[in-house]
C-alpha cells in the first residue's frame, strides 16, 4: 500500500499531502466514506461541522492506530466563548481529547474573536496546529496584524482554473501551507480537453492528472468521495509523475473561473 507523502507545516506538525474530506456528505455516508478511505489508505481525515462523530465513531473502531491519522475540523466564525464551545463539541464528536488541525470557517463576523479562541485551544494542547478557511491576503494580513500568530494553513478554493498565484505568494512570504477545496472544480475539469489528453498520455484517469499536478506543487489537497470507486482512484496517484513541461502545460488552464462549494 502506498504511503501518502506528508508536509511539515510552519510550527513543525507534519501533514498528509492527500486529505479525505467529508464536506456535503450525510453522516451515514460520513461512516461508510471514512471506513474506505482508511481502508484504501488514507491516513488524513477533513471534516465539516457535524460529521465529527460519525468520523470518530469509525476512529474508534478502525484497526488504524488513532495517532496514524491525522484529522482536521472546522469552527465557523463566532464570538470567543461561542468558538471555545464548539471546537469542544467537535473534540467531543471525535473522542479526541486533541486534534490535529483546527480551521477557522470563513470570514463573516468576528474572525479575530474566533482564531484567538483556537490559538487558546493550541496553547492548551488541544490542537496540535490552527489555520484558517477561505482567507484573502487583505484577510489574512488582518487577522495576522490584529492578533500576532500567523495561520499554519489557509484551505482555499484551488485548481488548475483558479490557481490563486498572488495569494499563494502571500503564503509563502509568510510561511501558511496552502490546502485546496474543489481540487477539480467540483469535477467540471475532469473533462477539460487537456486534462483528459493527460490522462490518455499516461494512461491515468483525469481526476489523477489533477490530484498529481497539485501534488507536485507543493499543495496539500482535500478529495472528497462516497464512492469507493473514486476514493481509491484519487488515492492511485503515488505511483508516477507528470513531467515539467505537463506541468505547465496544466497551468495554462489559469482562467480565473471559480465553482464554490461542492
Amino acid at each position: 500500500m502506498a504511503v501518502p507523502p506528508s508536509l511539515a507545516l510552519s510550527d513543525g506538525v507534519r501533514i498528509p499531502q492527500l486529505l479525505f474530506g467529508v464536506t456535503g456528505l450525510s453522516a451515514a455516508e460520513t461512516g461508510r466514506a471514512v471506513r474506505i478511505a482508511l481502508d484504501t489508505g488514507h491516513r488524513g481525515i477533513d471534516t465539516a461541522p457535524g460529521t465529527e462523530e460519525a468520523v470518530g465513531a469509525v476512529l474508534a473502531t478502525s484497526d488504524v492506530p488513532r495517532e496514524d491519522v491525522f484529522v482536521s475540523v472546522k469552527v465557523p466564525v463566532q464570538g470567543y466563548d461561542a468558538t471555545r464551545r464548539a471546537a469542544d463539541r467537535a473534540l467531543a464528536g471525535l473522542q479526541a481529547e486533541r486534534v490535529d488541525l483546527a480551521l477557522v470557517d470563513g470570514t463573516n463576523g468576528a474572525f479575530t474573536d474566533t482564531w484567538r479562541a483556537l490559538s487558546r485551544l493550541r496553547a492548551d494542547g488541544r490542537a496540535r496546529a490552527i489555520g484558517v478557511a477561505g482567507f484573502s491576503a487583505a484577510e489574512l494580513r488582518r487577522l495576522i496584524d490584529a492578533t500576532g500568530i500567523v495561520p499554519a494553513v489557509n484551505l482555499v478554493e484551488l485548481h488548475p482554473w483558479l490557481q490563486q498565484v498572488p495569494l499563494r505568494e502571500f503564503h509563502d512570504e509568510h510561511g501558511i501551507s496552502t490546502a485546496a477545496s474543489s481540487p477539480a472544480a467540483n469535477s467540471a475539469l475532469l473533462s477539460d480537453e487537456t486534462v483528459t489528453a493527460l490522462a490518455a498520455k499516461y494512461g491515468k484517469t483525469p481526476a489523477q492528472i489533477v490530484l498529481r499536478w497539485h501534488l507536485q506543487g507543493g499543495t496539500v489537497v482535500v478529495a472528497a468521495s462516497a464512492t469507493t470507486t473514486r476514493t481509491r482512484e484519487h488515492f492511485g496517484v503515488f505511483d508516477f509523475e507528470l513531467a515539467d513541461d505537463d506541468v505547465a502545460f496544466v497551468a495554462e488552464l489559469d482562467n480565473g473561473t471559480r465553482v464554490g462549494p461542492a
